[in-house]
């Protein structure tokens, strides 16, 4: 999911238990959300020509730790480098669970698709990744399995990234994140991306504020369509429904 012009061409068990009114609900294990954001950036890039996109998604997490979902945006980067898809679907499963008090694991398999992307390396893209998370931190590795986002020559390269997210009460919450993207056999491809994004709740609507930023190599991201730095640091705001 990354923009490259000249180089481009990137959980079910149940237990029954008596109900007691002071008890809370048992939370819904299937959960949908929609939004919009002023622009998509993924790992720091700009998705959408720093333009606004409409995102939505559906996930399932059972009980017992597996999960499955979706998530689709529209794009503008396959069009610009020549090819012939708007939107990316993603696919993904997985397993989460508490390894130890505190410490959590969450493994699964991403597939990143474009429908009919026509491009002389498809951007589709398949991802294995692990993650482990304690207190407010995660830190995880993504890998590919597959050439990555239409870079020729590309299987096996990785994505390691740090998220905190920190509470601050009243439905607001602090994530900074630095992460760095490895182009195999593509040095000139591989960059650092980071951001803060500041969220604010209201039951189920979220509004957030993100600097994201990069410091990827500006020839290698910039647009086909009109010459801009995919990889610039800018304000991007966000509005998403999940119920």
């Amino acid at each position: 999911m990354k923009l490259s012009p000249t180089l481009l061409a990137l959980a079910l068990s149940a237990v029954v238990m008596p109900a007691f009114a002071d008890e809370p609900a048992p939370a819904d294990p299937l959960s949908f959300n929609v939004g919009v954001v002023s622009e998509y950036r993924y790992r720091g890039i700009s998705q959408s020509r720093l333009k606004p996109a409409l995102q939505g998604g559906i996930d399932y997490a059972a009980p017992s730790g597996f999960y499955v979902g979706t998530w689709a945006s529209t794009i503008k980067w396959i069009k610009d480098a020549g090819g012939d898809s708007q939107v990316e679907v993603d696919v993904y499963g997985g397993y989460k669970t508490e390894v130890s008090k505190g410490l959590t694991l969450d493994v699964g398999l991403l597939q990143y698709y474009y429908p009919s992307n026509k491009l002389a390396t498809s951007a589709n893209t398949l991802e294995a990744y692990g993650a482990l998370s304690f207190g407010p931190v995660t830190a995880k590795y993504s890998h590919s399995t597959s050439n990555l986002f239409g870079f020729p020559d590309s299987k096996g390269s990785g994505y390691f990234d740090v998220t905190a997210n920190f509470d601050l009460g009243n439905g607001m919450t602090l994530t900074p994140h630095v992460g760095h993207q490895t182009v195999k056999h593509l040095a000139i491809a591989s960059y650092t991306d980071y951001s803060v994004t500041l969220a604010k709740d209201f039951s189920g609507l979220v509004l957030s504020g993100a600097v994201i930023g990069t410091d990827a190599d500006k020839s290698a991201y910039a647009s086909p369509a009109n010459g801009k730095f995919m990889g610039k640091t800018m304000l991007v705001v966000g509005l998403k429904k999940t119920f």
